[in-house]
């Protein structure tokens, strides 16, 4: 290698990330307020997903589990509901949630902030709820996500128009990384809290 490829490559490596906010640690229950179901419409996200019975489904920063316990009712028995978060007492919350819930659909996974340790091959529709500003390496993440999803499968994205520190981030950059992490958008909505400010954005594998 060149001493000029070499320099290069440590300056690319010196470059900082682009903003994110700091994943969210506090008390879990802040996120069961009331009118949170007729602000985000779990039910319509879940239909543009094709979540329906049977399906397998991936809550990627599942925090307190809201959205988890809805998709987990969604699927039914024969389905499975992944709940990823990287905060272990998440995990334990949910956990706990599912067994008081009867839940029994519900599994669990501690995944790192480079990886959401989903299995191969396994999910059909994905939802990064409000989370996808906090992933610092968003484009090696959703490449390496990849390998989790089954054929014909869906992710979605819901965020807030924001600066990546102020837990949002604007959408055109959410479009390029996902360009850049090979998926190809196929749906765009502004339903979620109807402010002008949330996005819900569907892709798929481009290839």
């Amino acid at each position: 290698m060149s001493v000029l490829a070499m320099g290069m490559g440590a300056l690319r490596a010196q470059q900082p990330q682009r903003p994110t906010s700091t994943p969210y640690a506090g008390d879990l229950s802040i996120f069961e307020y009331p009118d949170r179901d007729q602000k985000l419409q779990p039910q319509k996200i879940m239909d543009l997903l094709h979540v329906a019975l049977g399906t397998t489904f991936a809550d990627i920063g599942a925090g307190s589990g809201w959205f988890t316990v809805r998709a987990a009712r969604r699927v039914g028995a024969k389905g499975v509901v992944f709940a990823e978060d990287i905060n272990p007492q998440a995990i334990a919350y949910i956990q706990n949630r599912a067994a008081k819930e009867k839940l029994g659909n519900i599994k669990t996974v501690l995944g790192t902030p480079d990886d959401a340790k989903l299995p191969p091959h396994a999910v059909d529709a994905v939802l990064l709820l409000k989370v996808y500003h906090e992933i610092a390496r968003p484009v090696p993440f959703m490449r390496g996500l990849r390998a989790s999803l089954a054929p014909g499968a869906r992710v979605g994205i819901v965020d807030r128009n924001g600066n990546g520190t102020d837990h949002g981030l604007n959408r055109d950059i959410v479009e390029k990384e996902m360009a850049q992490a090979d998926y190809r958008k196929v749906g765009l909505y502004d339903f979620t809290k109807a402010d002008g400010q949330d996005y819900f954005l569907i892709f798929e594998p481009a290839r």
